[in-house]
């Protein structure tokens, strides 16, 4: 069975010319995957927005009400690091759907992946660091709802710390959050995950490597997950803007890898999404994002 890949052509928003935020990745990572021929024509799963009471789940009403309306508070919209426009909202909102489908699609076939989501500095209260919507925070607080699931995982190896979802989650014993970052980076004022894994600056391929193999054991020690979310940040590589951990186009793969074949070998779903990546260039951005669809692949 093909690898099942969720993307909508609304993932893209309109931003301000030359924002650092490189919005433009979200419809080439749809036309590189095409390209590569991992997706054929009219095959890739698109999602439904969620619904209000959907992400209230996760975020206080409040909140929620402000992004549907687009009439987000001016003080978050600075700490999100865009204005929320409707063409945003309903991005956050699709995004959020993709990845609670990608869940319900992974419990049935084992893995699928989102070209969009991985937006982990959403907190309850609300959004910040060109996050609106915490979509795997969403996805995972549905599915727990719904009785989809009984226990979730979050694996974040974005290059931030998974501050947003270990805020929600703080005190849900069904979800155990897992961070791998750089320590030195955003957020300076990190909330704390069940298991947080700070890195030094520029640790490079090898000593990163050991250091999933290493923690990925300790993942499963919360106990043995219905399903894992994986947040397969591109951020971590050595030419990101805002990375610092030098890791190239293969330790990323090899992360990649790594982190799929564990949980498939402890027969655990796995949903990837694709997390951060900076650059001037989008299309540079947007083919290190295909590197997760790739290696997914392998296991589907």
């Amino acid at each position: 069975m093909p690898l099942a890949i969720l993307h909508h052509p609304d993932f893209q928003a309109d931003l301000s010319p030359g924002h650092r935020f490189p919005m433009g990745k979200y419809g080439l990572i749809a036309r590189f995957l095409t390209e590569d021929g991992l997706v054929g024509p009219g095959e890739f799963i698109v999602p439904e927005p969620i619904e209000f009471d959907q992400a209230a789940r996760a975020h206080d009403a409040e909140y929620v009400r402000q992004v549907f309306t687009a009439s987000v508070d001016g003080r978050i919209a600075r700490e999100i690091g865009f204005d929320i426009s409707p063409a945003v909202a309903m991005r956050a909102r699709l995004s959020s759907g993709a990845s609670l489908l990608a869940g319900r699609i992974a419990l049935e076939r084992g893995i699928a992946t989102s070209t969009a989501g991985g937006s982990h500095h959403a907190r309850r209260a609300q959004g910040a660091g060109f996050c609106v919507f915490n979509d795997v925070g969403i996805a995972a607080a549905n599915l727990l709802a719904a009785g989809d699931a009984k226990r979730i995982l979050v694996l974040d190896c974005d290059v931030h710390q998974g501050d947003g979802t270990a805020d929600i989650f703080h005190g849900e014993d069904r979800v155990a959050t897992v961070s791998i970052h750089s320590e030195k980076n955003y957020p300076v004022r990190k909330v704390a995950s069940d298991l947080d894994v700070g890195l030094p600056d520029d640790i490079g391929d090898e000593a990163y490597l050991e250091i999933v193999e290493d923690t990925l054991p300790k993942a499963l020690s919360f106990g043995k997950p219905d399903l894992v979310y994986y947040n397969a940040g591109v951020d971590p590589h050595e030419n990101d803007r805002l990375g610092r951990l030098a890791l190239s186009d293969e330790g990323l793969a090899q992360r990649d890898r790594t982190v799929i074949a564990f949980f498939r070998a402890h027969k655990v779903p796995v949903v990837c999404v694709q997390g951060g990546g900076y650059s001037s260039d989008a299309a540079q951005a947007a083919r290190r994002h295909t590197i997760i669809h790739h290696v997914a692949a392998e296991f589907a």
